[in-house]
């Protein structure tokens, strides 16, 4: 009897002995998950994804952390893990009949009213100066920026009074300022309103008096000219200042600009330089470059208020940036993140993509005949090839070494730590020289990292933690992750990429969401034309302002001569006084010879 019962007493320790391995290896996984948490949210700030999915994950893990706690024993307390006291819900006890009422717009505002600098500008008639009378000036007004506070620019167009002689027209009177001598003829114009500034050039038959016509601008009608609309561009999408602060700092300047008015503007320039420049950049980048990085961020948009509808909260879309070599940056938007969407940004180019492993990114890469048909258009049958990112391969490393402390991992991060030493020691050579080296003294590496994961990996693939994660992931992107070996013109990192998104990342803390989707759009254009201006040096407020300027009167053919890659050309080749002056004419200078035509490598 007595061995019988030692026996049932050590069998129920085993099995209770069993059961607390059981909980505490459960309870090291989710202390493992937490701290990753941890750090996600509150260290690595550019790895880090929506905060409130975060939050609630977070305290998802903290009560399953007390759970076990209690299961094996021991104090919460005791790991950390007391988030405080959590925030009340706030409410100011306003409902919507106790809102302020919005002001009803009372028209273009009276900026002679405005205390501020004041700059002329005199626009005459090139076909009529000198051989009519001129006999006034018709006045407009508009705002410019100069570095240091706004100034009330003056538009001085004259106004002629023709003799006899040159009262009699023919026929239709010709529209003088928008022919020949200046920059092409009004065919030549394609944002202009030119039935408008037709009508102004013509002849009143009652007065006979001819008024000069109003040179083509951005935003026809608007106070702001190219120099205000490229300040309020940088300061949001360069600096990420949102235009409620912009808006308090006008004031602060005296003269008030609405963040209403600010973000029509924005919208409106971006819809057009999205038709127009980034257009051609776009084709020029799928029709030649030779690799393309990309990655994704999230981005919330304003549902569209009106009628009959409820009060809903923001949706989620998505940014994905392209960088085209060292030629183009792009920053496009997309409602939802597909590989539909994808396939569409990517439709027509071959080539290298370097993009992490996400789903969405495999249809890219299957042979034309597997990729399901489009829903309208031809079938895409470009032929691309992944090149995988050690940068993403090494964060599951990081993660796996700072939480379980493994020896493993922390050897896997010496491994790719001297990998990336290698590289770096001849990054500024010649790709084909590079390509030898890497051959020559990385390729050992790379091969002995891989078989180590390979042995790693059948020691840890029945165990659940950040480990196996790591060396799975570099297990299955093996090919992706050794492309870089086919052209020495190939990165090994996305890191430029995860640069580029942190304007996006850093912006949308302070100006939160987007109004809608076409503003989203607009926004991705403005961003692109930012980014590629830093891309080659050029400063991109002094940039976007001579664009504007310039884009107007610009033929629709050599919208590519205006990309930040060829500005600089392009600038040279213009009259420096003509677009010094916030608005007036532009002598057009005929496009480059085309053996001199500048071509993407």
């Amino acid at each position: 009897m007595v061995l019988a019962r030692v026996a049932e007493l050590e069998a129920a320790l085993a099995a209770e002995r069993a059961e607390n391995a059981r909980l505490r290896d459960a309870y090291q996984r989710i202390r493992i998950e937490l701290e990753l948490l941890r750090r996600r949210l509150f260290v690595a700030k550019a790895e880090r994804i929506d905060t409130t999915q975060l939050e609630l994950e977070f305290g998802h893990k903290l009560a399953e952390l007390d759970e076990l706690n209690r299961k094996l024993g021991l104090d919460p307390a005791t790991d950390g893990t007391d988030t405080g006291p959590s925030k009340d819900d706030e409410s100011s006890g306003a409902g919507p009949g106790g809102r302020p009422r919005k002001r009803r717009p009372t028209g273009r505002r009276n900026l002679q009213e405005e205390d501020l600098p004041v700059e002329r500008v005199e626009i005459p008639d090139p076909e009529l100066e000198g051989k009519v009378d001129r006999i006034a000036w018709e006045e407009s007004s508009q705002v410019i920026w100069r570095r240091g506070g706004y100034v009330r620019v003056v538009i001085a167009r004259a106004k002629y009074k023709p003799t006899v002689a040159a009262e009699a027209p023919t026929a239709e009177p010709s529209a003088p300022a928008l022919s020949t001598p200046l920059g092409g003829t009004a065919a030549e114009l394609p944002i202009a309103d030119v039935a408008s500034d037709t009508a102004q050039s013509t002849m009143d038959v009652t007065s006979a008096i001819v008024t000069a016509p109003m040179p083509p601008v951005i935003l026809p009608r608007s106070i702001a000219t190219a120099s205000l609309i490229a300040h309020i561009i940088t300061d949001k999408f360069c600096y990420g200042l949102p235009l409620y602060r912009q808006e308090e700092r006008s004031a602060h300047l005296g003269f008030r600009i609405d963040r209403g008015s600010m973000s029509r503007w924005i919208e409106e320039v971006g819809m057009t330089a999205g038709a127009t420049v980034i257009h051609a950049m776009r084709e020029e980048a799928l029709r030649s470059a030779f690799c393309i990085a990309t990655d994704a961020t999230g981005i919330l948009v304003q549902p569209i208020r009106g009628g009959d509808q409820p009060r809903r909260g923001c949706t989620r879309g998505h940014y994905f940036v392209q960088i085209a070599d060292a030629d183009h940056v792009f920053f496009e938007y997309t409602p939802h993140e597909t590989s539909a969407a994808v396939s569409e940004l990517f439709r027509g180019f071959s080539g290298y993509v370097l993009a992490d492993a996400k789903s969405v990114y495999d249809l890219l890469f299957r042979p034309p005949c597997e990729r399901p048909p489009p829903d309208e258009g031809e079938p895409d049958v470009a032929e691309r090839h992944e090149v995988g990112c050690w940068s993403h391969c090494r964060r599951g490393f990081w993660e796996a070494a700072i939480t379980t402390k493994d020896p493993v991992a922390r050897e896997g991060l010496l491994r790719i730590k001297r990998i990336f030493e290698l590289e770096r020691s001849w990054r500024k050579r010649p790709p084909d020289e590079i390509k030898t080296l890497r051959e020559l003294h990385l390729r050992p590496h790379v091969d002995a990292f891989f078989a180590w994961v390979d042995l790693e990996y059948e020691r840890v693939k029945g165990q659940r933690g950040p480990l196996r994660s790591a060396l799975g992931y570099a297990l299955r992107q093996k090919a992706a992750l050794t492309r870089f070996f086919d052209d020495g013109r190939l990165p090994m990192t996305n890191n430029k990429s995860e640069r580029e998104l942190r304007r996006v990342a850093v912006g949308r803390k302070a100006w939160l969401f987007v109004g809608s989707d076409d503003h989203a759009q607009a926004a991705g254009n403005l961003l692109s034309l930012v980014a590629s201006a830093r891309l080659h040096g050029l400063d991109p407020e002094t940039y976007l302002r001579d664009l504007f300027r310039v884009l107007p009167q610009w033929p629709r053919d050599r919208y590519l001569e205006l990309a930040p890659r060829y500005w600089l050309a392009t600038r040279a080749r213009l009259d420096p006084a003509q677009l010094e002056l916030e608005v007036g004419w532009l002598t057009i200078p005929p496009p480059l010879p085309p053996p001199e035509q500048p071509t993407s490598r």
